[in-house]
């Protein structure tokens, strides 16, 4: 026999969660693609093939949101050296 679910009137903690999901048209949304041709090591595109096969993806998509990552973490940082690689260049 289950145990009786006893109530009580003690205040609830409850917490707001800010929507971090992205809307549904940027689910949607997809980028301009450009087709490249680059040269990868053996070690690299083994690891990249044995890893999408777990995953049960694509390692030509891994790569691709690897690059991704690498830009959008440090597409930021690109403008502040832009600026100071042309400054110490005028000054030499």
């Amino acid at each position: 026999m289950r145990a009786k679910i006893k109530y009580t009137s003690e205040p609830i903690e409850a917490k707001v969660i800010l929507d971090f999901l992205p809307p549904p048209e940027e689910l949607a949304f997809r980028e301009e693609g450009v087709k490249v041709t680059i040269a990868l090591s053996k070690k690299s595109v083994e690891f990249f093939k044995s890893e999408a096969s777990k995953h049960h993806t694509q390692y030509q998509r891994m790569i691709r949101k690897l690059i991704d990552s690498y830009v959008d973490s440090y597409a930021e940082h690109r403008t502040h050296r832009s600026t100071r690689t042309a400054g110490k260049r005028a000054a030499g």
